[in-house]
């Protein structure tokens, strides 16, 4: 019987490196201070809103005042996410 022929194998080449990009670094030291800033002024404006029985912060809002209050602590948990 014939014997079959050797293919011979190509030698291993590994893929190609890829090529990393560099990561921008920037300071992101203004996110905790502004979101704890909104989530307290979120807090203190439902807080003044019930403590002055609805008179206060804006009277004429009456109890749409809480939707802002819960407004400010949305946008700090918005602002959050930019924390690294």
């Amino acid at each position: 019987m014939p014997k079959s022929r050797i293919r011979k194998k190509a030698g291993y080449t590994p893929p190609p490196a890829k090529q990393t990009a560099a990561i921008k670094l920037t300071n992101r030291a203004w996110v905790a201070p502004v979101m704890l800033a909104l989530f307290l002024i979120g807090l203190a404006w439902i807080v003044v809103f019930y403590v002055t029985d609805g008179s206060l912060p804006i009277d004429k809002l009456g109890n749409w005042n809480i939707v802002v209050g819960f407004g400010f602590i949305a946008a700090g948990f918005g602002v959050s996410t930019q924390w690294k």
